[in-house]
């Protein structure tokens, strides 16, 4: 049981106690107040607490042990992909002629980095079919923005600034219409069916000649695939529009579908899912984004090129949108998917699809008897379950969030996407064994029980954690995020 008293490192301060031990100082002592203008100097010591070495080793020790991570337990979090992150790509992220290069040396003296960087463009490119890729954007939102500013610059190389709108299915991502706006575009919504796939019909009627771009995820957000993509495709690029990839849900797909071949003309990949960087609380994202060869001129600059077999960075580039994050990517992340890459195959990246589309149809069957099932059929990586079940008897799908860190394991997405009702969106990836899915089962299956037998129970969880029910609306709109003494 978790200590529910735990004070604040400044709580844990006595006046007199430290916890380091510096040498005795070899050098001469510089006398601030000639050397540096008063601007540059504190004047007053910072307010920082005196505890032991021993006290603030035991206290971010078990802090660490309040945390959850992949490392922790089962992450399922729907349209998230938080899979294991194997320990080699560590290993090879620290590796000292990785970890201890600079971004500024000179080109000659990094080609062992630059050919790895090079050789993961290529694999990626094979992965959806894409003619060529750029590593540059540090996440699948800055991806976003980068395909749309590519899209943008196409049309208004060829005149057509009239193209100002951008289609995004109502079960998109919430990056989807925000990369819109922000990339000057307005967005425009297409309907989702009654099979969960997006309206037909619907897309027919908001496509004109103002259509940029459709953004699609497949499988979409609801973990279904698109089977009418190649209709869709055809609706798009006759209207004059082009067909924009989201990436996020890759994972169900690889080695058995390309983007390029369902029609896309630019997509963005999130490394940090599908190729096992550790993301959110536990690193930095990588959103490289992939073009059919018309658009290979607008790609972010600089782009890493081989020439013969020297590996460098080619800035003349006239028709390219400019660079869209300093540096090339984030390396570390980057050398991370390579290595999972390379670790797998092309065998081992097909079996992936394979166990976690198991996976999640697995999960589905086993819940959809007391959880209520929007779309029946067959599931790819993930699926949507709703609680208006359990609502009925008093119970919201918040509740049932929360009433599962008791039992041990992170929630799954709720809530979202916005057009299920109670929505649980969970992803369980290929990595889970199933003795994890069928604990994950028993603990839903005992949930919907309680809701039953003793609502209340499941209303004010969580009981077992160290924090309580919080008020997250405030703590989202009103975040204290320093120590302030009373």
């Amino acid at each position: 049981m978790a200590k529910t008293d735990f004070p604040l490192i400044f709580e844990r301060s006595k006046e007199g106690r430290t916890g380091y031990s510096l040498p005795e100082m070899d050098v001469p002592e510089v006398d601030l107040d000639s050397e540096f203008p008063d601007a540059y100097i504190r004047q007053e010591a910072p307010d920082l607490p005196e505890v032991s070495e021993l006290d603030i080793m035991r206290h971010y020790t078990a802090l660490s042990k309040r945390n959850y991570g992949i490392d922790s337990g089962f992450y399922p979090l729907g349209s998230c992909t938080m899979k294991y992150n194997p320990k080699i790509n560590e290993d090879a992220a620290r590796l000292p002629g990785f970890s201890s290069i600079h971004p500024q040396q000179d080109p000659s003296t990094v080609q062992g980095a630059l050919e790895v960087m090079h050789d993961l463009q290529m694999s990626l490119a094979e992965i959806t079919g894409m003619h060529a890729f750029s590593l540059q954007s540090a996440a699948g939102a800055q991806g976003e923005f980068t395909g749309l500013m590519m899209i943008r610059a196409f049309h208004e190389a060829n005149g057509d600034y009239k193209r100002t709108k951008v289609i995004v299915p109502d079960s998109a991502h919430g990056t989807n219409p925000a990369s819109v706006s922000v990339a000057g575009f307005d967005a425009v919504t297409v309907k989702t069916n009654e099979q969960g796939l997006v309206d037909i019909e619907d897309l027919k009627r908001v496509v004109n000649d103002e259509t940029a771009a459709f953004m699609l995820t497949n499988p979409n957000t609801l973990g279904l695939f698109e089977t009418d993509i190649m209709e869709m495709a055809d609706i798009i690029h006759k209207a004059g529009g082009k067909l924009y990839y989201d990436g996020a849900n890759l994972n169900a797909i690889m080695g058995y579908a390309r983007p390029a071949d369902m029609g896309f003309d630019v997509v963005h990949l999130n490394l940090h899912k599908t190729f096992t960087g550790p993301h959110g609380g536990g690193g930095p994202g990588s959103g490289p984004v992939g073009v059919t060869s018309e658009f290979e001129p607008y790609l972010p600059k600089p782009v890493l090129i081989k020439t013969d077999d020297y590996y460098t960075f080619d800035h003349d580039r006239p028709k390219s949108i400019g660079r869209i994050k300093p540096y090339y990517g984030n390396f570390g992340i980057n050398l991370r998917a390579y290595t999972y890459i390379r670790t797998m195959g092309a065998e081992g990246l097909k079996k992936v699809s394979e166990y976690a589309v198991l996976n999640a149809n697995y999960l589905m069957r086993r819940l959809e008897t007391e959880y209520a099932l929007p779309y029946a059929q067959h599931c790819k990586h993930e699926f949507v379950l709703s609680g208006k079940k359990q609502k009925q008897l008093g119970v919201r799908t918040l509740d049932i969030a929360k009433r599962l860190l008791d039992y041990g394991h992170h929630p799954p997405t709720i809530y979202f996407p916005l057009n299920v009702e109670e929505a649980m969106m969970t992803e369980p990836t290929e990595t889970e064994s199933k003795e994890t899915l069928d604990d994950f089962v028993e603990a839903m299956l005992q949930i919907s029980q309680e809701v039953k037998d003793d609502p209340e129970l499941v209303q004010e969880a969580p009981h077992e954690m160290a924090v309580k029910r919080m008020d997250e609306t405030t703590a989202a709109r009103k975040p204290i995020l320093r120590y302030q003494k009373t």
